[in-house]
């Protein structure tokens, strides 16, 4: 780079970087990254629609895996995975229609978040407004068995809250029968927990109320436990501090921390709380203690170099994925404190974007801030594919995805969902 001109690499020459009329220079290092950027996100979405997909692993295919199985060469474990691994390869994007009661709701307000509940049956979305608040509904997924892909979409219109920072589903009554929203009002911020019902198509006149809420400071994260031991409990990541409520007795404790929680998950086998800090700090906290002054009831601990924005508990909860703003994704080994592998390719520098974790099919997915969808193999770290976005990359436009071989139930389409500006799409994975 040579201080005052930029290359043009079409034209092979250096160009200076002049102020024009106003001290107004359409050409800044900003402007030039972006189109950049943006010529290489048409290519790769160009390659994609003629179906160019190769495989990342050289001589894998479906011909090559079924003989080695057949000789004995590959256990079923290795082979399912491979099989995910080509599927991922060869998935192809197909726009969603969404079917809404209310005509004039659907397809109006951008996706902010789309969050699937443990069957992957429902979606619960949170749609920016105009008006600076924040739209919620339920998708219901029923309808993308069909060969015309369409999805009914409930909105509550009794509803509608300020911003919204994090969301979960709550199981009290019944398996995710609720939602636990964090939202930012003016000052302070309310947490929130709703019934999924209210975003049932029956008749609005049964609508039960909210179940619980109340006012906090600004809200970072959340999460409900599914241990017996800490039963009917969910957590709230605040600034410098860390809130686990109940939602029958109402009784609260509240563990200090020296930064702000941004990434929360609880143990379903123990009664165990694992927060990721801004600070980049991980730890874990029994939530059957009483809380003291001081740092002694950290129990693990672990170090990012910059702030953590999302964890993920591995199923037998000996592992634990963490992502942070540096673009790197760590798989920790929590026996031994130690990291044992990393996921390259990742990009982040200021945003809070999850990671989506699916050991069954041996995959992981996260969303960079660059609007690029990357899927990679938990086993060794290698890089299926990076899906481009459909729209141009913006911070507004960040695609919010789930990733599930069972979309809509037990019985549901496999593959990729991709909720970006006012669409959703579906990645058939077959």
């Amino acid at each position: 780079e040579l201080p005052g001109f930029y290359y043009d690499s079409e034209k092979n020459r250096y160009f200076r970087l002049l102020p024009g009329h106003n001290n107004y220079n359409p050409l800044t290092k900003e402007s030039i990254q972006y189109k950049a950027m943006e010529c290489k996100r048409l290519r790769l979405l160009e390659e994609e629609e003629k179906q160019k997909k190769k495989t990342t692993r050289a001589g894998l295919n479906s011909s090559t895996l079924l003989q080695k199985r057949q000789l004995g060469l590959l256990n079923s474990t290795s082979y399912c995975r491979l099989v995910h691994e080509l599927k991922v390869n060869c998935m192809q994007r197909r726009k969603i229609e969404i079917h809404s009661p209310d005509s004039s709701v659907a397809g109006t307000n951008n996706f902010k978040i789309i969050v699937a509940d443990v069957a992957c049956e429902r979606i619960f979305t949170v749609n920016d407004v105009e008006h600076g608040g924040c739209k919620y509904g339920i998708i219901n997924l029923s309808g993308l068995g069909k060969e015309s892909l369409t999805v009914e979409m409930y909105d509550n219109l009794y509803f509608t809250n300020r911003k919204v920072n994090s969301v979960c589903w709550a199981s009290l009554t019944h398996p995710d029968s609720h939602l636990c929203l964090m939202g930012i009002a003016e000052t302070p911020g309310c947490a929130s927990l709703l019934p999924a019902s209210l975003f049932s198509s029956t008749n609005p006149g049964d609508r039960p109320g909210m179940l619980c809420s109340f006012k906090i400071s600004t809200a970072w994260s959340c999460a409900w436990c599914l241990n017996p031991q800490a039963d009917n409990c969910f957590s709230t990541g605040l600034t410098r501090r860390v809130l686990v409520t109940n939602v029958v007795t109402g009784h609260r404790q509240t563990f200090g921390t020296s930064s702000d929680v941004l990434a929360q998950q609880f143990a379903t086998q123990t009664p165990m709380l694992y927060n990721g800090c801004r600070s980049g700090e991980i730890f874990s906290i029994d939530v059957r203690q009483r809380n003291r002054k001081g740092q002694s009831w950290k129990a693990i601990r672990l170090f990012h170099d910059s702030a953590v924005t999302s964890i993920r508990l591995l199923e037998a909860e000996h592992y634990l994925m963490a992502a942070d703003m540096a673009g790197k994704i760590k798989l920790w080994d929590l026996r031994t404190a130690k990291c044992v592998k990393q996921y390259k390719g990742h990009h982040n520098e200021y945003a809070i974007l999850p990671l989506h974790v699916n050991e069954e099919e041996g995959l992981l997915t996260a969303v960079g801030q660059d609007c690029y969808t990357r899927i990679w193999s938990l086993q060794d770290a290698h890089l299926l594919r990076t899906i481009p976005s459909p729209h141009p990359s913006s911070k507004d436009a960040i695609p919010s995805v789930v990733f599930s071989s069972r979309l809509g139930g037990s019985r549901g389409v496999p593959g990729l969902l991709m909720a970006v500006k006012q669409d959703l799409y579906h990645f058939s994975y077959n």
